[in-house]
């Protein structure tokens, strides 16, 4: 995982249900931890798009579900500032499903545009992503 130059406001929350854009047999995700988030005391956890986060397999293929797997975070709706100033929001909320936490994705087709600032962290995602906004 890479430094990230945009401070992307955080837009989903733990306990989110995230479908997922790519063909990992994952149909739709719920967040149930974010990874190296330092936070303050009761305060709820949250993620934005790059963020890597610890989820669970809600609908999809069988063998997939209720398992917990590893995600990043492509699109999320709450819009977000870029350094030069352009602010960003997709029309979805979306992650990606991994294979471990070091980056490698587990599906081989992302669907949709995938955040420049995802694929900046993750080089992994960027080398499948088609569209990259």
């Amino acid at each position: 995982m890479q430094a990230i130059k945009s401070k992307v406001t955080r837009g989903l929350l733990v306990g989110s249900v995230v479908p997922t854009c790519d063909n990992s047999g994952a149909k739709v995700l719920k967040i149930v931890s974010v990874k190296k988030l330092k936070t303050t005391k009761r305060r709820v956890p949250s993620c934005g798009v790059g963020d890597l986060v610890l989820a669970s397999v809600k609908r999809g293929k069988p063998e997939m579900r209720k398992q917990v797997v590893f995600a990043v975070i492509v699109r999320q709706k709450r819009e977000y500032r870029r350094p030069d100033g352009t602010r960003v929001k997709f029309e979805d909320n979306a992650a990606v499903v991994l294979k471990d936490d070091k980056g490698n994705p587990k599906g081989t087709i992302f669907k949709g545009p995938i955040a420049k600032e995802a694929t900046a962290r993750w080089p992994g995602i960027a080398k499948i992503a088609s569209i990259i906004l």
